[in-house]
């Protein structure tokens, strides 16, 4: 007959510690403090980190998202803000942000990441990021000591838009590669020169678009001389939202990201953000085919482990 020994309590506790030790008491991800971004922008920041929160809440993310966002808006912009703000707190110049500053924002609780860009129409102009980035990144560091800065790399024109990236005192860019070619170039040049990491859009559009096979090409069968409302021509695989009908006028916007492109982006910032690979997302936007939607988590999984080995991404 085997005899029973008694457990003691401190038996009982050493196990506990044990289980804990091994991560069997780990917290669900409903439990785990957010990751706080904050988006100091235009409307690229809002195209590229649209699809961010569905994706990140479907992976069991925790996120909060806070932005400071006028359209159009460049680094120089915000700076002045800044300066208008804090010569006077009560001048409206100074709160642009739904009546707020950046000051008012920043201070809303801890932020644990904090991304600037450029305006797309300046991303080619290496001298209109500076001395502005600089001061941002300033700026932020003394209300939010701890964030991590990051520069989002906006993307390029698709091929058909009318005009391109500008270069103040030179020629402005003349096609959606060398407008890429220049906006990397100085998005990287002030990565390095504020020692922030870069959130590769941009590389990760033009990746899709120099492909043969996904990228937009132009419907030859379109007569765009006399369009006929409401028909559109064929813009399959577009990143751009390229053309579209407003009260019967025929437009195009070669400059923001489709829905396609949309989800791109917040594919990039994702993986960015989580060190998680794109290819486990299965949430896929409505009007965006499985197939080009395995090829765009392809695309973003390829282009953030190719920057990996420039900067630190990990978040």
């Amino acid at each position: 007959m085997i005899k029973k020994l008694p457990i003691s309590f401190k038996a009982i506790f050493t196990t506990i510690l044990l289980f804990m030790s091994l991560g069997l008491f780990a917290q669900r991800p409903s439990a785990q403090k957010p990751l706080r971004l904050f988006l100091i922008g235009n409307s690229f920041s809002q195209n590229a980190s649209a699809y961010l929160p569905v994706i990140a809440k479907e992976a069991g993310q925790a996120l909060e998202i806070g932005r400071a966002e006028i359209g159009g808006c460049s680094l120089e912009r915000h700076w002045k803000h800044v300066e208008k703000a804090e010569a006077n707190s009560h001048d409206p110049q100074g709160k642009p942000y739904k009546g707020k500053s950046l000051r008012m924002l920043l201070s809303e609780g801890v932020w644990d990441v904090i991304t600037i860009q450029q305006n797309s129409l300046a991303s080619t102009d290496v001298n209109s990021y500076q001395p502005y980035a600089s001061q941002l990144y300033r700026y932020i560091k003394s209300i939010q000591p701890n964030a991590k800065i990051v520069i989002h790399q906006t993307w390029a024109y698709r091929s058909d838009a009318k005009v391109f990236g500008q270069i103040k005192g030179a020629a402005s860019t003349q096609n959606h590669e060398e407008m890429w070619e220049k906006s990397r170039a100085a998005y990287h040049k002030v990565a390095k020169e504020l020692n922030a990491a870069i959130f590769p859009v941009g590389d990760a559009f033009h990746k899709v678009e120099m492909e043969k096979d996904y990228a937009y090409k132009k419907d030859e069968k379109f007569d765009f001389t006399k369009p006929v409302y409401p028909k559109l021509p064929k813009q399959e695989y577009s990143l751009h939202s390229g053309y579209f009908w407003d009260n019967k006028n025929f437009k195009l916007d070669a400059n923001h990201a489709s829905e396609a492109g949309k989800y791109l982006g917040s594919l990039v910032w994702y993986a960015c953000l989580f060190d998680d690979s794109p290819k486990n997302v299965k949430f896929i936007p409505a009007n965006v085919s499985p197939e080009f939607a395995k090829h765009l988590k392809k695309v973003a999984a390829k282009t953030v482990k190719e920057q990996t080995k420039q900067f630190n991404l990990s978040i």
